[in-house]
């Protein structure tokens, strides 16, 4: 299955592909990329002759009816691992034990260090949980990976995908070895996460903020309250004038 969307992918939308040789024709490797569409996790693994397993929500894989389980066949086929991510913490001790459990296995291993997509378009603060701790507890190489233009092609809260040609850079496998045995040290995982920031940075050519995406989108959300309640104000001044 994964194949054929694959095929079907790259014959509607025909993405470009730099880099493409910076993926090891075997063993495991951690392909780091930013965030910018839903899209992101199907583009990806089309361009790719190796299965990339992705962390995705376990409600995917769980939805009821005729339209859940073809869901979840969908992501399944395209290499996606469920993971019930409600648990706070210890959905993240998961999500580190599967990715662990895909690099031991000798496979491709994707993740979003931002933990979401960017609400703006702009590369935001990578966590330093994830990623770092697993590419320290396995000594696999970490590959910086950019997508480009794949919020145009699927904006967020839109359905129907726009036919533009989407971009991948893919940059050079990193080597944090020298730190293997070290992911309990907050400051080390801090450091090799924003290593691998600064490549995606490079690759993508996004302006980067230094807060997270999600601290950024609760703000974008505060932003839109205000001025909805400033409008409502505004409104009920004028009929108050009116009157």
């Amino acid at each position: 299955m994964k194949f054929s969307i694959g095929g079907s992918l790259k014959l509607a939308f025909r993405p470009w592909v730099e880099g493409i040789e910076n993926i090891p024709a075997e063993g495991p490797a951690i392909l780091a990329s930013n965030h910018l569409s839903f899209s992101d996790s199907f583009f990806l693994p089309a361009v790719l002759d190796r299965k990339v397993t992705f962390i995705a929500k376990s409600e995917y894989f769980t939805s009821p009816g005729v339209k859940g389980r073809l869901t979840a066949a969908f992501f399944k086929g395209v290499g996606q691992l469920p993971v019930d991510r409600s648990g706070g913490r210890g959905a993240g001790e998961a999500a580190i034990k599967s990715g662990i459990e895909v690099l031991e296995r000798g496979e491709l291993f994707g993740i979003y260090p931002e933990g979401t997509r960017s609400p703006d378009g702009r590369l935001y603060r990578g966590k330093p949980g994830g990623l770092a701790r697993v590419a320290l507890a396995t000594g696999a190489p970490v590959i910086p990976v950019a997508m480009i233009d794949t919020e145009k092609v699927q904006p967020p809260g839109k359905i129907v995908p726009k036919m533009i040609r989407p971009g991948i850079r893919i940059g050079k496998p990193l080597d944090f070895t020298r730190y293997q045995g070290m992911e309990g040290d907050r400051f080390i995982l801090r450091s090799v996460t924003d290593e691998v920031m600064y490549e995606i940075m490079k690759l993508s050519g996004q302006e980067y903020v230094d807060i997270y995406a999600t601290a950024a989108k609760r703000q974008i959300a505060d932003a839109a309250k205000a001025e909805a309640k400033q409008q409502a104000e505004a409104e009920q001044a004028k009929k108050a004038a009116a009157e």
